[in-house]
């Protein structure tokens, strides 16, 4: 009997099969971050604590082989988490109340001089732009009382929300010998390893980008602080405060936190210390591109710089600053599971061939 002829050619089945696992993989993607959103009030804690978990987890490692008993190494990371995070919270904020007239001060300086020198017609004066923005806030300050309960509802809702994180973190760092056990028994059968080996790929990513990004932040806030002490810039504390909190947001945050303190020290110093400002905001920059991403972050999932700005305009509009500040660590644990995968596919998936009327290379099979 004749062997009857398929339908379509190859390479149209072929496309046809990505096709179908790329319109799978969108749906998933997309239920997933719709539940992400319904559900935020349970999920962002979850995220947080897994973020704190990947930061403090070589500390946990370290008291546990020193024979620390898990629960109280648990418990003493956490309350260094808060201590330090604490102070370095309350370092952040007094730098930046005590500096921040300043730098308001100094960016309304910064519009007058631009108005000035490149004759911008139709443009108010800066004060009076600032009265008019008073009378407004006079204006509407009724309305704004009346949200008087939803600011403390929201700082209620935040303090829930970081109390959770922390317990959280507790437990996760308590009983992360257990993930494993987890691993094995939520999967299905025969495919344990797997899941195990993609899930430490992905926590291993998180964690590198936590540590690196700590470190980095930390170094390009003390370069950037040291500079604009020596050009005596104002506010510089606050200015290299803002600086160590942008760093979270890769490229975008280190932009705006730079570009602030270039137009500080051009309102209150003058075009050629702007200009020795922007010198040293670019070499901090240059530093951190060329030397400390690499040097720190060779081990971790290795991202490309439009990948990443995909990722955080993505988290931009799903969850505003917060999904900016998530969106990268995820995005870096998705691309360690994918690598995992790949892997697993290269080592056992390559091997097989076409048989009967499957076409090779196309996703499927078991």
């Amino acid at each position: 009997m004749p062997t009857r002829k398929p339908l379509l050619p190859v390479v149209a089945r072929r496309t046809a099969a990505w096709c179908g696992v790329l319109l799978l993989v969108a749906g998933v993607a997309a239920v997933a971050v719709w539940l992400c959103v319904t559900l935020k009030t349970a999920v962002t804690p979850v995220l947080l604590a897994l973020l704190g978990t990947a930061l403090l987890g070589p500390v946990h490692r370290w008291l546990t082989a020193h024979r620390v008993n898990r629960s109280v190494s648990a418990g003493l990371t956490c309350v260094a988490l808060v201590a330090v995070g604490g102070g370095a919270g309350y370092i952040v904020v007094t730098a930046l109340v005590d500096t921040g007239g300043q730098i308001v001060d100094s960016l309304k300086d910064t519009a007058q001089w631009v108005i000035d020198h490149f004759d911008i017609k139709g443009v108010a004066d800066v004060d009076d732009l600032a009265d008019n923005a008073k009378s407004l806030v006079e204006k509407f300050g009724a309305s704004a009382a009346g949200g008087l309960l939803s600011g403390i509802s929201l700082l209620g809702s935040l303090v829930t929300t970081g109390v959770l994180a922390l317990l959280l973190t507790f437990f996760f760092l308590r009983d992360s010998d257990r993930a494993a056990h987890l691993a094995h028994s939520i999967a299905p059968r025969g495919t344990g390893d797997l899941v195990e080996a993609m899930g430490r790929r992905a926590f291993e990513a998180v964690e590198g980008f936590m540590r690196g990004t700590t470190f980095i932040a930390l170094i390009d806030a003390l370069c950037i602080t040291v500079g604009l002490l020596i050009l005596r810039v104002p506010g510089a504390v606050g200015l290299g405060a803002l600086v160590f909190v942008g760093a979270y947001i890769p490229y975008l945050g280190a932009f705006l936190s730079g570009a602030v303190a270039v137009l500080v020290a051009l309102a209150d110093r003058g075009l050629v210390i702007a200009l020795w400002a922007l010198g040293v905001v670019l070499a901090v920059q240059v530093l951190e591109g060329h030397v400390l991403q690499p040097a720190i972050q060779s081990r971790t999932v290795q991202m490309h710089p439009a990948m990443i700005m995909i990722a955080l305009t993505a988290g931009a509009s799903v969850a505003g600053i917060l999904g900016m500040l998530l969106a990268v660590p995820l995005c870096a644990a998705a691309f360690g599971v994918i690598g995992e995968l790949r892997k697993g596919y290269e080592v056992g998936g390559g091997e097989e061939g076409p048989s009967g009327g499957e076409v090779q290379g196309a996703p499927g099979g078991s």
